[in-house]
């Protein structure tokens, strides 16, 4: 499943995962599911047709992330596994940062977050202009829409629903979609 917020020039793209890293640090082998979300880029493109073409819109690269991830083979729900991204370049995510307000509550931990998004683009090194600004006020507004949507997400993969190995029919499709 995926979901996009977006605004004029930043999205907020979330979706479910199952992982493995293929270098994991000590503790973290085995493979991991749960929910990732990113804050990204948007970029308007040119109308591809007449003055009532659709424009096309391009989810371009992210500026910071959160994998909401628990260890696939132990409890669901654990979210033993939950790390964030302060700072993303060239497509790439830097080293993993644990946090435990980010484990006891992610949902909340994360509304914080994008609450300030004049922060996290700061400590991802984009200058915050003013229509950057404008889209920051835009998602604290929709910051409960998307709290929703995390734990809304969040419960499924819970469930079984979302989060799936990529041995599975449903989750084939989706592996890797971020």
């Amino acid at each position: 499943m995926l979901q996009l917020f977006g605004f004029d020039r930043i999205g907020v793209v979330l979706g479910d995962i199952y992982f493995i890293d293929p270098n994991p640090a000590k503790g973290q082998e085995g493979p991991e599911r749960g929910v990732r979300l990113e804050v990204r880029m948007l970029a308007p493109g040119e109308l591809a047709g007449s003055f009532y073409s659709a424009r096309p819109i391009t989810i371009a690269e992210p500026v910071w992330r959160v994998d909401l991830l628990e260890s696939a083979d132990g409890p669901p729900g654990s979210l033993n596994r939950a790390h964030h991204h302060p700072k993303m370049s060239n497509w790439e995510p830097h080293r993993r940062v644990f946090d435990r307000g980010l484990s006891s509550d992610p949902v909340a931990w994360l509304g914080t977050q994008l609450a300030d998004l004049e922060g996290l683009l700061a400590g991802a090194g984009i200058d915050v202009d003013d229509e950057l600004a404008a889209d920051a006020g835009k998602l604290r507004a929709s910051v409960p829409e998307v709290q929703r949507a995390v734990s809304s997400m969040l419960d499924k993969v819970k469930a079984g629903e979302l989060g799936l190995p990529p041995d599975s029919e449903v989750a084939s499709a989706r592996l890797g979609w971020l």
